[in-house]
């Protein structure tokens, strides 16, 4: 593939080109396709010739309503259609919910799928990301989120299960627990798009739960199980009332002919959809496996259709991006325009074994030098150093207001790494993670650390004195939710203490406590564009001026159909 092709990536606003217009660029074929998340076993080549047979027919008339092609859709999932919502896409579901459900702010989870971050700020809300930890396998404490939402007084609350990029995912309890914790907001929004190729847990949706409650929504998509994203489906659970006012705004052909077509030919193919979701979760743990074999590559734990991982030591993710597209024809997601990542990290799609395969190789050339334009990895390290994975935050607190911040990650027990002043960072013993500083809080003097180099003087020198160790703060148990605060006043503010350490901060350079935060007590609801309780807005996270717009219990025919989360009757 033409070098010239990669320079579509920077001539986007997506976080990659089409696969159409890689294919015009290209010699006609496109590349093997890591990026997209889409299910490679569905349709059955069968069921693509159909639609081609039928393709004049349905690309000439119009579809049938939007409400005809959802009671469908809802006949087959067994849910009522009056709490069912249909969308173009899942982010036309995501805009009509920040347009009519979402008043002042938003706490999301990151790094997650952009439009979750994106769309609000574009409407001028406020968005409060709260920081998944590297060192913890971008895992979600919903304990300290629950906390992270108090403190900032946020409004509505975001969770996406199986997240995107990661894959990392939460039982169907703590799900439901969490909602119930968070009752007295104004929407608590799971985003379900990935979960039907999770197998954790045999119904993981909570769907059900979801229709019961007055401030909950679920979001489905269709076009990544059913492997159709150019279709443009996927749909949304809640109570009637949510799911009417959702449905009232959408047009009355909002879904196409193509949308119609797959909706009504599904319940003929229910066995063959379980047993896709089951191979690729087959194909999960081999890729898995596979890629975890390649020296100084990370890959973490997924429930979803795809692999987050962690490039070798020196290696750029832009490079090995372009190089694999261009050497290997193999199109990946390198993740440095993802707030809460950085370009160290790859999403990898699961796919079949022999495209895997041809990965690896494509990796293993790129990444270690066994090509003629010699290694991505300038040299091959035996440590694993710390990569903060918040590069894209880091950059914009470092420009507007860093201690804010850093003070609200330290009181939310989030320990958001965050640039060190000096030229090299702090690290704890034995040169683990990056100690973050407490900036806009008084700073303790430095204390003496032994060099490794040997002293020019024979005299033995003196030895440091120790350091008055913190006093431990208790941590909060891991379903032990914030109790709620009556809207518009604030959650109480907590007597002047140490703030919790994060679970990393237990292996830092023992340091005085810092001096408690000073929030100022709110009085309602903020204004769009204000920063509330230290955090940024959306104009300071895009950089601009504030003024302008930022560039179901189961299926029909138990023998074939999985339950809502299409895990319940897969086979093996």
């Amino acid at each position: 593939m033409p070098d010239n092709v990669t320079s579509l990536f920077r001539s986007t606003a997506a976080h990659s080109p089409s696969m159409a217009a890689l294919t015009r660029e290209s010699d006609g074929a496109g590349p093997v396709d890591f990026c997209i998340p889409c299910n490679p076993y569905f349709p059955t080549p069968a069921m693509f010739e159909e639609m081609a047979s039928r393709l004049r027919d349905i690309i000439t008339y119009y579809p049938s309503s939007a409400d005809t092609i959802t009671a469908e859709l809802c006949s087959l999932l067994q849910l009522p259609p009056q709490c069912v919502a249909m969308g173009n896409g899942s982010t036309e579901l995501i805009t009509w919910i920040d347009h009519l459900l979402v008043r002042e702010s938003l706490a999301v989870p990151v790094p997650t799928f952009g439009r979750w971050t994106d769309q609000p700020m574009e409407t001028g809300k406020r968005v409060d990301m709260f920081p998944l930890q590297e060192s913890s396998g971008f895992a979600l404490d919903l304990a300290q989120y629950a906390e992270f939402i108090r403190a900032r007084g946020t409004r509505v609350a975001v969770i996406c299960n199986p997240n995107n990029p990661d894959g990392g995912f939460l039982h169907k309890h703590a799900v439901v627990q969490f909602m119930d914790a968070m009752a007295d907001l104004d929407l608590v929004v799971i985003d379900e798009s990935f979960l039907e190729f999770a197998d954790a847990e045999n119904e993981p949706s909570v769907v059900h739960e979801a229709m019961l409650r007055p401030n909950v929504v679920v979001l489905r998509s269709l076009g990544k199980n059913f492997g159709l994203h150019g279709i443009r489906f996927g749909y949304l659970v809640a109570n009637p009332a949510l799911a009417g006012r959702v449905r009232s705004m959408l047009p009355k052909w909002n879904l196409n002919s193509f949308a119609e077509h797959v909706v009504f030919m599904l319940k003929e193919h229910g066995a063959e959809y379980a047993q896709s979701l089951h191979q690729v979760r087959r194909d999960r743990m081999d890729m898995s496996g596979q890629l975890s074999s390649l020296p100084g590559l990370t890959v973490y734990p997924s429930q979803g259709n795809f692999l987050f991982v962690r490039l070798p030591v020196g290696a750029e993710g832009t490079v090995v991006r372009d190089r694999l597209l261009t050497e290997h024809r193999i199109l990946v997601r390198e993740c440095g325009n993802k707030i809460g990542s950085s370009s160290r990290f790859l999403r990898l799609v699961v796919r079949p074994q022999v495209d895997v395969r041809r990965l690896v190789t494509g990796l293993e050339q790129v990444l270690y030098g066994t090509s003629r334009r010699g290694a991505a990895v300038s040299e091959q390290a035996t440590g694993t150093a710390y990569s903060s994975g918040t590069a894209a935050v880091d950059r914009l607190v470092s420009q507007t207001n860093g201690a804010g911040t850093r003070g609200l990650a330290q009181a939310a027990g989030a320990g958001m790494p965050l640039p060190a002043a000096a030229s090299a960072p702090a690290v704890g013993p034995g040169g683990g993670m990056p100690v973050p500083a407490a900036a806009g809080l008084p700073q303790p003097e430095p204390q003496p650390v032994p060099q490794e180099a040997p002293r020019p003087q024979p005299a033995p020198q003196p030895v440091p004195q120790p350091v008055p160790v913190p006093q431990p703060v208790p941590v909060p148990q891991p379903q032990q939710f914030p109790q709620p605060a009556a809207y518009p006043e604030p959650a109480p503010q907590p007597a002047p203490a140490a703030p919790p350490l994060a679970p990393a901060a237990a292996f830092a350079a023992p340091a005085p406590a810092p001096a408690p935060m000073q929030v100022p007590p709110a009085t309602g609801p903020t204004p769009p564009g204000v920063p509330a309780r230290g955090g940024l807005t959306a104009a300071q996270v895009r950089g601009t001026d504030g003024l302008s717009m930022a560039p179901a219990t189961g299926w029909p025919g138990a023998q074939s159909w999985p339950d809502a989360a299409g895990v319940g009757q897969a086979a093996g």
